[in-house]
């Protein structure tokens, strides 16, 4: 027999072995993952808002964590109104250095202690600056926790002697595409010094404040801010409100992820391409769905649709899918069977499984990869593909030869995995 048809044979019998895994939550949690799409204020530990709420004397409706999973952070919520209710109490106890650090550690801890080697941890700010704090101070409190954290994993000696991969994080700041004089005092200061100006131009603004702030953070302080979002209400308030801003962060190099087809349809994520020069896009629920077009000019939607995705395709634009989050947020899904994700993944699209808010939705990366796997008809191959995935289409904060190398060390990571529970059978 030749070479040729040894290693044939050989790669047939690996992956014959392989497809004998069963993909339990000890396997998944095994594995090497990222999170691409986590916000920082929506993935608190109760104990810990519960403790600060006490600290800054901030009203909870429960200062148990059982009271507050009964009546703020649900498994289920009547509409997004009552779903980002949670957000309100996080953000309030958000407004100092200190209590940013510690929830930026224990985030990380979170994370990395069920296999996320890498996330992208996003937040806005300007929802905590005020007269004591400005937009660089919130980044780098921030990143004291997150850099802590990542100190202390990598110390393990299997990370030391290149075993294991080692853990990795990002930044992405949120800029807001609205918002009113209730969210912080930045925004209450900035609507009322320009009183006399339509709101679009204002939100405008704030944008591109955010950005300049960004990657002043990057490039003077030298942090690890690898992404620029856009996150709200789509409905009404559309992406070209914020082109200034999306611009300035194109031309200085800094990736861009925008909130689109979440809540809204595919001209939403017709406009963060084109328009915010989206290299992800998060959610993107309604990417194939031709009935969520809602804009009159468009006169044949399933073209529309058609030739929309086909341009994602072709781009590899990643969608960041979060499974519960969207059951959670959307009136018309009754059950994961609802969601677009087996479509997406049938028109070979590219996509990583997030959790978007690891306290809100009551999750973790595991158990949404686990739903896909339970509800959705996720294989192995798909499993694999999607986590390696989200390492490849990360705004990881390196060069790109790093990059690669890092994506190799996780590929040999996850088949040392797989080898490890074939061996258990």
């Amino acid at each position: 027999m030749s070479t040729a048809q040894n290693d044939t044979t050989k790669n047939s019998a690996d992956k014959k072995a392989v497809s004998d895994i069963e993909i339990t939550e000890a396997f998944v949690r095994s594995l090497p993952k990222t999170d691409l799409h986590v916000h920082l204020d929506g993935s608190i530990r109760l104990p810990t808002l519960i403790e600060l709420a006490k600290d800054y004397s901030i009203d909870l409706p429960s200062y148990t964590p059982e009271g507050l999973r009964e009546l703020v952070y649900k498994d289920r919520y009547e509409s997004l109104g009552d779903y980002l209710k949670g957000f309100g109490y996080a953000v309030a106890v958000m407004q100092s250095e200190v209590a940013l650090e510690r929830i930026a550690y224990e985030f990380a801890i979170d994370n990395f202690s069920e296999g996320v080697r890498y996330f992208e941890v996003r937040f806005a700010p300007q929802l905590h600056v005020h007269q004591h704090m400005n937009t660089v101070m919130v980044i780098k409190a921030v990143n004291r926790g997150l850099s802590r954290a990542k100190a202390e994993y990598n110390k393990s000696a299997a990370i030391q002697k290149g075993i294991e991969p080692p853990f990795e994080y990002g930044i992405i700041v949120c800029a807001m595409r609205m918002f009113n004089e209730k969210f912080s005092e930045y925004f209450q200061n900035l609507l009322s010094a320009h009183r006399y100006t339509p709101a679009k131009q204002v939100f405008g603004m704030a944008s591109l404040e955010l950005v300049r702030a960004a990657i002043h953070a990057r490039d003077v302080h030298g942090l690890p801010v690898v992404g620029f979002d856009l996150a709200g209400e789509e409905a009404g308030y559309p992406a070209e409100d914020h082109e200034l801003a999306f611009d300035y962060a194109h031309k200085n190099f800094l990736k861009k992820t925008v909130h689109a087809g979440e809540a809204y349809g595919p001209e939403s994520i017709f406009q963060a391409i084109t328009d915010l020069y989206a290299d992800r896009i998060g959610h993107g629920t309604y990417l194939l769905d031709p009935e969520a077009i809602t804009d009159p000019e468009i006169k044949d939607p399933h073209h529309y649709v058609e030739q929309l995705s086909q341009y994602i395709a072709d781009r590899r634009i990643t969608l960041e899918v979060c499974l519960t989050s969207n059951l959670q947020t959307n009136p018309h899904m009754n059950s994961l069977a609802d969601h677009s994700f087996q479509e997406l993944r049938k028109h070979r699209l590219s996509t990583t499984i997030c959790t978007d808010n690891r306290t809100v939705s009551n999750t973790t990366v595991t158990r949404e990869l686990m739903l896909a796997a339970k509800h959705l008809q996720l294989d192995l191959t798909d499993l694999k593909s999607i986590i390696i995935y989200g390492f490849k289409r990360s705004f990881m904060p390196t060069t790109y030869l790093e990059k690669r190398a890092y994506v190799r060390q996780i590929i040999d990571y996850y088949e040392a995995q797989e080898a490890k529970f074939l061996n258990q059978k």
